[in-house]
Order: C-alpha cells, then sequence, then structure tokens
C-alpha cells in the first residue's frame, strides 16, 4: 500500500520517463531581449517548456512564437510566486508531477536542466535547490547578501541549514507546491515555500549551478527595495513566530511512490492498521514517533521523527501521525510535573504558577529554562512509558484488523 486510502489528495508519481513527467516553467516580467533564447535553451532537453508572462509591457508570446513552447498570461503583473503556482495548476492538469523553474533573464544556464532531472529521479519527494556559484561570477553585493540573510532566517525558523534559499534555478514536486498554504506570492514566495515545506516533512536538496550577472548598468531587477523589504520583514517574523507554536503543520509524505498528506491523524492510523504493513514495525513506528513526540524537542519534532524512522526504516507516516498523540499541551504539563517532582519532592502547583505575576522578565527567563528541564527529565519517565503502551495498542489492533479484514476476503457471504 502506497498510502492509506483515507489520506486526502493523493499523487502517484511511478518508474517512468520523466521526460514525460517535468514541466520546464519560465516566469517572466519584461524580459522580452533574453526570454527567446532562455527558452529555446531549455527545448534541447527535450522537455515541455511553459512560458508563465506576468504581465509584460511587451509582447512575449509573440517573441517565442517560432518556438514550441505553451505561454500563459497574467492580464497583471501579480509576481513570481502566483507565476509559479500559475505553472503548478497548469502542470497538474497535464499531468506532470515536477516543475523546474529558471528566471528568463538569462542568469541561469539551461544545460544544467539535466542535473535536476537526475536529483528528481533519485529524490522525486524532494525539492532541489539551485546554489548559485558566486566566486567566478559577477553577482552584485546585494545578492550576495541577500543570499546569506535568506539562509539565516531559515535556519532560525527550521533548523535547517540551506545554501542558497533566494536561487531561482530550483525544482519542485507539483503536488507539494499545490498543498502548502503562504502568505505571500510575490518576491517572497521563494523563501516561503522552502520554509513550509521543510515544516511539512518535506526534504530540500542541493546542486550547485553556474550563474551569469551581467554589468550593473545592463541589469534588470524588478526588486523593489522598500515594497519587498517590508514584506520580507513581516513574512520572516511570522514565519519565526509560528515556528515556536506547539500547533503542528499539515505534513506532506512520500511513501512507495505516493505523495500524501497528513491531516487526521486517528484515521491514518486506522488505514494503515489495515494495510499489509508488519504489525510489529507498524507498532515500532508508533513507539518512535510518541517517545520523540514527548521530548521537548520544540519546533523539531517533526523533524527529528523523519530523520529517525527513515535510519530505522520504519513507516514514516505512522511515527508522525502517532506523535500527535503529544501535542501540547497536556503530554508536556504532565512531564514538568513529572520532572518538578523528581527535582523537589512535590508538584509544580497553582500557588507557584501565581508568584509569576511579579516576577521580573530575567526571572521569568530563569523560570522557563527551569521548566524546559524538567520537561526533558519528566520526558525521559513518560516518554518511554507511553511508547511501550502505545507499541502494544498498535500491534494488537493492526493484528486484529488485518486478521479481520482477512477472515472477510476468505469467507464473502
Amino acid at each position: 500500500m502506497s498510502c492509506p486510502k483515507d489520506i486526502e489528495n493523493q499523487n502517484t508519481i511511478e518508474k517512468m520517463d520523466w521526460q514525460e513527467k517535468v514541466l520546464v516553467v519560465i516566469p517572466v516580467y519584461n524580459h522580452i531581449e533574453t526570454v527567446h533564447d532562455v527558452a529555446k535553451r531549455s527545448l534541447e532537453h527535450r522537455l515541455d517548456v511553459l512560458v508563465v508572462d506576468d504581465g509584460s509591457r511587451d509582447n512575449v508570446a509573440l517573441a517565442v512564437s517560432d518556438l514550441d513552447v505553451t505561454v500563459i498570461r497574467h492580464d497583471s503583473n501579480k509576481g513570481k510566486g502566483r507565476a509559479i503556482l500559475t505553472a503548478a495548476q497548469y502542470a497538474a492538469e497535464n499531468n506532470k508531477t515536477h516543475l523546474i523553474t529558471l528566471d528568463a533573464d538569462g542568469q541561469h544556464y539551461p544545460e544544467q536542466i539535466p542535473d535536476f532531472l537526475r536529483e528528481i529521479a533519485d529524490h522525486p519527494e524532494s525539492i532541489t535547490l539551485g546554489v548559485r556559484d558566486f566566486t567566478s561570477s559577477n553577482a552584485p553585493l546585494s545578492s550576495r547578501f541577500g543570499r546569506e540573510f535568506g539562509n539565516f532566517w531559515v535556519r532560525i525558523q527550521t533548523g535547517v541549514k540551506v545554501r542558497d534559499i533566494q536561487s531561482g534555478f530550483r525544482a519542485y514536486p507539483v503536488f507539494v507546491l499545490q498543498h502548502l498554504k503562504y502568505m505571500f506570492d510575490t518576491y517572497a514566495f521563494e523563501d516561503e515555500v522552502i520554509v513550509r515545506a521543510l515544516w511539512a516533512g518535506v526534504p530540500v536538496k542541493e546542486t550547485p549551478v553556474k550563474v551569469y550577472y551581467p554589468q550593473a548598468d545592463e541589469r534588470i531587477s524588478h526588486f523593489q527595495k522598500f515594497r519587498d523589504n517590508v514584506k520580507l520583514t513581516i513574512l520572516n517574523t511570522y514565519l519565526t513566530i509560528r515556528s515556536f507554536l506547539p500547533w503542528p503543520h499539515l505534513q506532506i509524505q512520500y511513501e512507495n511512490g505516493a505523495f500524501c498528506t497528513i491531516s487526521h491523524p486517528l484515521k491514518i492510523i486506522k488505514e494503515l492498521m489495515a494495510s499489509r504493513h508488519r504489525p510489529s514495525r507498524l507498532a515500532l513506528a508508533g513507539a518512535l514517533g510518541v517517545f520523540l513526540g514527548t521530548l521537548p524537542l520544540i519546533a523539531c519534532h517533526t523533524l527529528a521523527i523523519i530523520y529517525a524512522a527513515s535510519m530505522l526504516r520504519l513507516n514514516k507516516i505512522m511515527a508522525i501521525a502517532t506523535s500527535q498523540i503529544c501535542m501540547p499541551p497536556i503530554v508536556p504539563a504532565v512531564c514538568i510535573e513529572i520532572g518538578y517532582f523528581l527535582r523537589f519532592g512535590s508538584f509544580l502547583t497553582f500557588k507557584n504558577a501565581s508568584s509569576l505575576t511579579d516576577a521580573s522578565f530575567k526571572e521569568l527567563g530563569h523560570m522557563g529554562l527551569e521548566r524546559l528541564l524538567e520537561w526533558f527529565i519528566g520526558s525521559l519517565i513518560l516518554g518511554p512509558l507511553l511508547a511501550l503502551i502505545t507499541g502494544a495498542v498498535v500491534f494488537v489492533l493492526s493484528l486484529y484488523v488485518q486478521k479481520t479484514l482477512l477472515n472477510a476476503q476468505r469467507n464473502p457471504g
């Protein structure tokens, strides 16, 4: 079974000729002088090419009319993110599973498209970022600073180190683009989609790419310093705050050639129990998810679970689904009470909490670290216990469900 039947929005990717399943996308806004050359060189790889004209002043369709490409035009300039989402919609309607995007200004080299095809074939579940080589290019200082600044915020918001968050040369699974939610669909989109994808459990791979920057007086940039910097500030503020909130993110997982979203943990667990997965392996995955979910891995639970499940070759969907049992506030509160009791021989009471009203910021910070320590101590007691109980329940129930279904198949009347 690829994914539980009840998991929403499945999109199966089979091992096939990737040339039939990958769409090259060139968003363009007023780069009329270079888009023809970029599109022509992209066609050399026998891939379908889509040019998304994001409200350009010039006639982009006419500029590429001699090429075998599809052109979609926005009536007005809606932003690069919206152009990519328009391409994703077109790709889904035309049975494409992945997009490779590159800029229309000639900055990227279409000759490196095969590098992305190899990454897609090896890691169809991942987004692939092209890491620009600035050592041998005439890259402006603003691009160098912007990349490092963006990389810093992604590290803060996800715990994952990326090397070029602002590269426009990248590959996306269409399913991932269509099932994330975004604040912005303009310049900030390319930063936001990576953060939200990492939160959703989608891996991000990287491949080195060459980059060409013309002389300063020949460059055409659509970056508006005030407006786009304000949007980036708002976005990073929101994403940073959201990264510390305990509410879980929608999960997108890839199992046995299929994408699926995790939004209803109990239904997912039920469907997995009815699958042909071995009950013992499902039980281990469930126990792992609960144990790691109990630990105070703030903003990193999903990444830790995916990594551990992958290393142990356990079902990632079951592990993530069972970890939702440990969602705040109940399990962390119990862990803190256990840790507090082990430290001081008594339980934390409302009377202790009432003292917070007169506490200084320094004291509040100290108390927060104290509670975090107690959460960790308590999780070492409660985590294994909950993992053992969860594993046993999952094993017994999956064994029962599978035997019941087997008997029903043998005796259909």
